[in-house]
């Protein structure tokens, strides 16, 4: 699959090194020093056609949403048409899901939880947990969740990259309760949903978002991913540390660094809206 030609300039990419992954319901398996799940998908990488970003100089592509997406929907889409179903709502649906992410996702930085720099956790992972009462993750993982949710719920949805961060998007037009409106695609209403601090509300965006250096993907087509026969590596079992320290705080996303280029027609552009938070 083809990245969609976003604005990515130079990128300049730390791989992360061998993780100390001392169980979850996918396999994984261990090669070169990353993690791969059953879709041959890195979760220890954002960049390359088998990141879960696919972060190139040309662009990204989210394809780890896909994994709950399309003929492999589960508990995350199931979850997201109860949504659409109890808020026909637009505007209260977004505020619901949004809460329910930001309420019941603890952040905290993957080096603490799995012992690596990064591990992007798919949606339905992270609704599983949630619904066990513990989920934990760090801006990548609630920028797929809320991004995975908002497109099961029928909202048009989408993630944004800035240096050092990810969050995700929701095409909400008309909502004024955001700080700041975005426009992709010469497409305005496009509210940041940004639910790694408790107290932030949908809408809310950080300062350094707002200077316009933005990478953004829209979540339309969906691909329909296959599981793959496992690389020539070693099978692991993925268990999470009890020890997280669950720190808050402006996530790391420690696996990207962007140099930005000239503006694209795929650029997000800043509309001032209503009043600014934080």
């Amino acid at each position: 699959m083809k990245p969609s030609k976003i604005l990515l300039g130079l990128i300049c990419l730390i791989l992360p090194l061998a993780c100390d992954l001392p169980i979850f319901a996918e396999t994984f398996y261990q090669q070169g020093g990353e993690i791969y799940d059953s879709w041959h998908i890195s979760r220890t990488r954002s960049q390359g056609q088998d990141g879960f970003f696919q972060v190139s100089t040309e662009g990204f592509c989210p394809i780890i949403t896909f994994e709950s997406l399309g003929r492999n929907a589960g508990v995350t889409y199931r979850l997201g048409q109860e949504f659409l179903h109890r808020f026909p709502d637009p505007f209260e649906r977004a505020e619901k899901i949004y809460k329910f992410v930001r309420d019941n996702v603890r952040y905290t930085h993957d080096i603490d939880r799995f012992g690596c720099p990064e591990f992007a956790q798919n949606a339905d992972e992270l609704v599983r947990k949630i619904e066990k009462g513990k989920a934990y993750g760090d801006c990548e993982d609630y920028a797929i969740l809320l991004a995975t949710m908002y497109k099961a719920a029928g909202h048009r949805s989408g993630i944004a990259l800035i240096p050092g961060h990810a969050a995700a998007l929701v095409h909400l037009p008309g909502y004024r309760k955001a700080s700041v409106s975005f426009q992709l695609n010469y497409q305005p209403g496009w509210i940041w949903a940004e639910a790694t601090g408790r107290n932030n509300p949908l809408g809310w965006c950080p300062k350094h978002a707002m200077r316009g250096n933005i990478a953004a993907y829209e979540i339309s087509k969906i691909e329909d991913l296959t599981p793959k026969a496992g690389p020539k590596g070693e099978v692991i079992q993925i268990k999470e540390k009890e020890t997280s320290r669950g720190r808050r705080g402006v996530p790391l996303f420690s696996s990207l660094l962007i140099m930005w280029a000239i503006p694209s027609i795929s650029r997000v552009f800043i509309r001032g809206r209503g009043r600014k938070r934080g």
